[in-house]
């Protein structure tokens, strides 16, 4: 089994790359959300891939993730009907994480949206993949869905640092939340320095 590669990427399409590894070129089947990623012509890269052994072929795909590889695997080694080609229509039609939170949440409209994927592949790929997914994933979708937002973590980070000053959580909250909604500051440690000026001014 050939777990990866590790080489130049020669040329890459949506579809697509071709990797030189050693003087060998391996052209190595992709999704978009790999194809996103890949680095620009001649550069080094690593790429996860799966061997596919067919009566007439071996086929290479490839991933810039492990969570894609691991998808792509599921889908291929537990859903009845669904290929390497269809897995990586799956793939390119949807992120890991919306993927996730779609079979757990039994959205068969969302899946069945997938370029190749009718509405009886999809209710299939529910009902086969929930509980291989089970809580994990359900866990992992729903923070993904509710993760905080760069500014919401500085602010977070903000606010602690001024409560271990000794300041109240509700000033403290006040001046970082009026502080941002000006516009006047990104960073954590910005926020800090013109919220301890704003709160002494007793703004």
């Amino acid at each position: 089994m050939i777990t990866f590669l590790d080489g130049k990427l020669v040329s890459a399409l949506p579809t697509h790359a071709i990797i030189d590894v050693g003087g060998v070129g391996y052209e190595v089947f992709i999704p978009l959300s790999s194809y996103d990623r890949l680095p620009e012509p001649g550069q080094a890269i690593r790429i996860l891939t799966h061997l596919a052994v067919r009566e007439d072929a071996h086929l290479l795909y490839g991933f810039m993730t492990p969570a894609e590889r691991d998808l792509f695997r599921l889908l291929v080694n537990n859903v009845s009907g669904i290929g390497p080609k269809l897995a990586l229509a799956v793939l390119s039609g949807m992120s890991v994480n919306n993927f996730k939170a779609a079979v757990v949440n039994s959205d068969v409209t969302a899946l069945s949206k997938i370029s190749g994927v009718g509405k009886k592949t999809a209710e299939r790929i529910v009902l086969e993949l929930k509980d291989k997914l089970g809580v994990a994933a359900a866990w992992e979708a729903a923070s993904a869905a509710h993760a905080p937002t760069p500014e919401q973590e500085q602010a977070n980070e903000a606010v602690l640092a001024l409560i271990a000053l000794g300041y109240k959580q509700i000033d403290a909250h006040k001046a970082v939340r009026d502080l941002q909604e000006k516009g006047e500051a990104k960073s954590a440690e910005e926020l800090v320095k013109l919220a301890l000026k704003k709160i002494a001014a007793g703004k």
